[in-house]
């Protein structure tokens, strides 16, 4: 069933109907009533499309997410879960879209389209082209995460240079002087994904402060690449005792490799990172870690992309969060 099947039993022209419907123009009470009726007989229900023509808005954010690599790690579904879980608060659905760059098709369909009121983007780069595009064409969007120069954007980022420092100056107050850094997939990096590079960072950094000897190690998102690297690590340098990670993905290979390499954890090998608390919560012995408030950031990144389709003129708006680190257990004294 159609307006224009209601436009013939109701004996009125489809634009009628149509203003009916949308209330952009006056239509009599008599008029009204009558297409009504005709409405209820049939059962009638605007599709969404439909309903977007005649209110402008589809209801519907976009969540603009492309898999780091060949598959979603269990912190990104939690973000996901998380944007669902608040835009529903809201009353809005949310189409997921797995485009990396502007030319990618799913996503030129998504703003060509017109298929979502806004969006909101995650895997973000130091320098965005996906970020740049939407800026350019005007449509409203949130980062989570910072390109370089995010002044005039609006995004929830968390302070990966402040939290990986963080770690440092944890293990460095636990007497530990050789560390090492486990960071994301090397492809990411050279790509300029903003939480390995702003970690990187941090790490370096706060090292340099403490005069420590450090050396920091890509890693694949996955148990292997953990214990991969923690075998290379040892090798480079038999001495290192700690080491800060920004890879849950890789923490349970991380932990295997210690154990292969007879550290014991905390006794003789400390463990800390950036990771989300349901994941330092499930290796043994339980991680020290800043823990990533997924919920919190997703729930924000959509407050601020309803803020900012209520509100088309209002300043930029962003939240940067630095959660504390949550003492566990995988962090002790450097042995003598």
């Amino acid at each position: 069933m159609n307006i224009g099947e209601i436009a013939r039993r109701a004996g009125v022209s489809r634009s009628t109907v149509s203003y009916a419907l949308s209330g952009k123009r006056p239509v009599s009470d008599e008029t009204r009533h009558k297409i009504q009726r005709v409405i209820d007989d049939l059962g009638y229900r605007p599709n969404a499309s439909a309903r977007a023509l005649a209110n402008g808005r589809t209801s519907t954010i976009g969540l603009v997410f492309p898999p780091a690599g060949d598959h979603y790690t269990g912190m990104q579904l939690d973000f996901i879960g998380s944007v669902v879980e608040a835009g529903a608060s809201y009353d809005y659905d949310v189409l997921l879209s797995p485009s990396g760059v502007d030319s990618d098709r799913s996503f030129q369909r998504l703003l060509g389209e017109r298929r979502v009121d806004g969006a909101i983007l995650m895997e973000i780069k130091l320098a965005d082209d996906r970020v740049d595009h939407l800026a350019d064409l005007g449509f409203p969007a949130v980062t989570i995460g910072r390109i370089a120069h995010p002044e005039t954007s609006w995004w929830v980022g968390l302070d990966h240079t402040a939290l990986a420092a963080a770690c440092v100056h944890h293990l460095a107050d636990l007497g530990h002087r050789r560390i090492a850094l486990v960071n994301r997939p090397e492809q990411l990096l050279r790509a300029g994904y903003e939480s390995a590079h702003r970690g990187l960072d941090g790490f370096t950094k706060a090292a340099a402060e403490r005069g420590l000897t450090v050396r920091a190690y890509p890693c694949g998102d996955d148990a292997p690449s953990g214990q991969a690297c923690v075998e290379r690590m040892l090798h480079d340098d038999p001495g290192t005792s700690a080491l800060v990670t920004l890879n849950e993905a890789s923490l349970g290979g991380v932990y295997r490799g210690l154990a292969h390499a007879g550290r014991h954890v905390p006794r003789d090998f400390s463990v800390t990172g950036v990771v989300a608390a349901r994941w330092a919560e499930t290796v043994t012995p339980r991680l020290t870690a800043a823990d990533v408030p997924a919920e919190e950031m997703g729930r924000r990144a959509v407050d601020l992309l309803v803020e900012r389709l209520d509100q088309p003129d209002a300043p930029p708006r962003h939240h940067l969060l630095t959660p504390p680190i949550s003492l566990r257990a995988s962090t002790g004294p450097a042995t003598p």
